[in-house]
């Protein structure tokens, strides 16, 4: 184990990323892999494949930091997130070209919803708030207890522990920032394991823990291309916690490890939004707003609206004017200005999702626009494409497509809709569209869906995110996220 880091790991031209255990940089047991850039099918550098012992030995020193980390201030903790949000920033440009090329994203996307967004995520965290509460006094009366008594109570949150942090190939530097600082926050350790198709960006990240003065064995990452390192973390019996973003049958999985343990989990699972478009909507607005499925990161993002359900009288008007946008799209690559729709993640996903549309047209959807693969030399690109005229027991409306696909379903009455929207495994954000707030509040709240957006598919960063049903468990984001990353102790004494 060498205490720094090696200046150019991970870079193209050299031999590979380190891990990162008890706070100095470790060469992985079982080698090197090919990080590859989807728009160009070239390697972006070398990642590393960690052994289970690997791990083990970073849930070891997570656990061997836990104490001290937990005691310290959390003035000092908050001070250390404060410092790693400032170094982010100042290098945002070379960390926003690392993860443009490593997950397909545009230059844009990279900068300001990745390495931005992690950024602002840290600097959220390092705002130290109180975590406990008085209990207004009970009294007692004599009994089998003891005499008559005025007890008071108090309530605070305390960390869980070590918490594994595995994150998400679509987001890699917001998604892991999102759990670590939390986490780091409220007094826990992490080990992360990142996605294996985008991992140096969240490397880049423990580096500026590091710079930040993150105490060792405070911050692991260990990797790998292989299920081992995954499956290593999550059945370590260092680990009280286990966070994962990701598909819903990993996290069935993982739910089914956690659970012959008793380990906390929040889960953060697949997606199937449901985007209801009443005949009174603003249709340029939900055009707009739908039309990000296309785009943002080519539809690779579980809170899209892909599952558009369009109440008749404006049915046709909408899809034309849906198929209109994607038209309009520029897809190429992500690093030229202009362009707004890049590759998908992989060959392999890209392959996925073109499946996805060849068995919508055998089960009767009219193919609008799309379907077929964009005209480039090289590059894992599916273009935006647009499915109409489908049904709600359709494969491609009830199983997530996790690319830039949009499924098109009329209904007549706000009854009907409601029911459509909810007919589904899943439930993390579904979207109202109308002019009429009452009704769009009204259907809002009946959705079976962890959030809603009414005319919108912005995101309040403070309010809780999370899913029913197949698409989690547990909330995050904001205030919330320290209340996942905690456990709440009840502390009573004699005397009010």
């Amino acid at each position: 184990m060498t205490a720094g880091r090696p200046a150019a790991a991970g870079r193209p031209g050299v031999s590979g990323q380190p891990l990162f255990i008890g706070g100095a940089w470790e060469e992985p047991d079982g080698g090197h892999y090919d990080v590859i850039d989807p728009a160009t099918e070239e390697p972006v550098g070398r990642a590393p494949e960690a052994s289970p012992d690997q791990v083990h030995a970073a849930c070891a020193a997570a656990r061997e930091a836990l104490g001290p980390w937990m005691r310290t201030p959390p003035e000092e903790r908050a001070a250390v997130l404060g410092r790693a949000a400032r170094i982010i920033r100042e290098q945002l440009a070379a960390h926003a070209e690392l993860a443009r090329a490593e997950t397909g994203a545009t230059t844009a996307t990279a900068r300001a919803m990745q390495v931005g967004v992690a950024a602002a995520r840290f600097r959220r965290y390092a705002r130290v708030e109180s975590h406990e509460w008085a209990i207004p006094p009970q009294v007692d009366e004599a009994g089998p207890m003891g005499p008559p008594a005025v007890l008071g109570a108090l309530a605070g949150r305390r960390p869980v522990g070590v918490v594994a942090c595995i994150t998400s190939y679509n987001n890699p530097w917001a998604n892991a920032a999102g759990k670590v600082a939390p986490a780091l926050a409220m007094g826990n350790t992490v080990v992360v394991k990142p996605a294996p198709q985008d991992p140096l960006s969240v490397y880049r990240m423990a580096e500026a823990l590091q710079a930040a003065g993150v105490p060792p064995g405070v911050v692991n990452v260990v990797g790998g291309a292989r299920a081992g390192a995954g499956e290593a973390v999550v059945a370590s019996p260092d680990v009280d916690m286990v966070s994962f973003t990701g598909s819903t049958a990993v996290g069935r999985r993982i739910g089914e490890v956690c659970g012959r343990d008793l380990k906390r989990q929040l889960l953060e699972l697949g997606g199937k939004g449901a985007a209801l478009v009443f005949d009174d909507a603003d249709l340029d607005a939900a055009v707009a707003g739908i039309a990000t499925t296309y785009s943002f990161y080519s539809g690779q993002i579980c809170t899209a609206p892909t599952r558009v359900l369009v109440q008749r009288g404006v049915y046709e008007r909408l899809v034309g004017q849906l198929a209109d946008q994607a038209r309009r799209l520029p897809v190429g690559d992500p690093a030229r200005p202009g362009t707004v729709v890049g590759p998908v993640i992989s060959a392999a996903h890209r392959d996925r999702v073109e499946a996805y549309v060849e068995t919508g047209r055998k089960e009767g959807a009219t193919v609008v626009i799309g379907g077929e693969r964009p005209p480039l030399d090289r590059g894992f690109y599916v273009a935006p494409t647009l499915l109409a005229d489908c049904a709600n027991d359709m494969r491609v409306a009830r199983e997530e497509i996790f690319g830039p696909v949009v499924v098109a379903v009329p209904f007549d009455e706000e009854e009907e809709g409601i029911a459509l929207a909810n007919d589904t495994d899943y439930g993390l954000i579904d979207y109202v569209w109308s002019a009429d707030a009452a009704r769009a509040f009204r259907v809002a709240r009946r959705l079976r869906a962890g959030g809603v957006g009414v005319n919108t598919v912005g995101r309040n960063m403070e309010a809780p995110f999370g899913g029913f049903k197949r698409s989690g468990v547990g909330r995050d984001v904001g205030s919330y996220a320290l209340h996942a990353y905690s456990e709440v102790q009840a502390i009573v004494w004699p005397g009010g």
